[in-house]
């Protein structure tokens, strides 16, 4: 201790006022990450520009310098969603595992944050940001030899498929609780197994391939199908015999 510790202050000295730390500026990257702190946390119906402004400690007001409005922070959320996201260049000889690709990268994104796919299935990539996305998309699609019909709707199809499956996902796992999935399914079995097989042949036979495989197993073999179906109206020198458009 030094011969000063034990002096008391002089009134005629005010004590220094302690520094308030430094504010960190309010940008819409950082009301977008604390979005998805609410939406993780709270789910998609309880998100609201009320909540995001309580995570960041600020008025609501000094969002909407930042955001016009929820829908505009929504567009935001799901921009988001595709950073750092690019596409190989079209290969004719591969179109159809990198369009299998696209959508594994895509469920994978969807499922990084609670209903994600409902903020998905709200809006459409044809937004300056994403158009050159989904030109790259369209040009795999082209490399495979897909007529301009199909091209069209392909890429809607596959979001579909992408959101809906993810969306399930979801709701099947908020629903669950903390049952375990196994828990799950081998109840959902035991039920079809029981059934009266004279009644319900089909449901009893296929008890245990119904629910017994995984989400990642499902996935993949809808989306196989899908790319399959695609594939049967390639009109490319590479389609397999039989395959061409009709």
């Amino acid at each position: 201790m030094s011969q000063q510790d034990d002096v008391p202050t002089p009134p005629w000295e005010r004590p220094r006022k302690r520094q308030a730390p430094a504010r960190i500026p309010l940008t819409r990257e950082r009301i977008v990450d604390a979005a998805f702190v609410v939406l993780d946390r709270d789910g998609f119906d309880k998100l609201s520009m009320r909540q995001v402004a309580a995570k960041l400690g600020v008025a609501v007001s000094a969002l909407y310098v930042h955001v016009d409005d929820k829908d505009e922070l929504l567009r935001l959320m799901y921009n988001r969603m595709f950073e750092g996201v690019d596409l190989p260049d079209p290969d004719p000889e591969t179109w159809q595992e990198q369009i299998k690709d696209f959508a594994r990268s895509g469920r994978e994104r969807l499922l990084r944050h609670r209903d994600m796919a409902r903020i998905s299935m709200g809006h459409v990539p044809f937004t300056g940001e994403l158009l050159p996305h989904i030109e790259k998309l369209f040009a795999i699609l082209k490399a495979g030899g897909l007529p301009d019909k199909v091209m069209a709707i392909a890429g809607d199809l596959l979001s579909t498929y992408m959101e809906g499956f993810t969306l399930e996902e979801n709701m099947w796992r908020e629903r669950m609780g903390e049952a375990s999935w196994q828990t799950i399914s081998t109840e959902t079995e035991n039920y079809f197994a029981s059934l009266p097989p004279d009644r319900f042949p089909n449901l009893v036979a296929l008890a245990d391939l119904m629910v017994g495989e995984t989400n990642d197993y499902r996935f993949e073999l809808g989306l196989d199908i899908i790319v399959r179906g695609l594939a049967s109206y390639s009109v490319s020198p590479s389609a397999p015999d039989g395959d061409e458009a009709p």
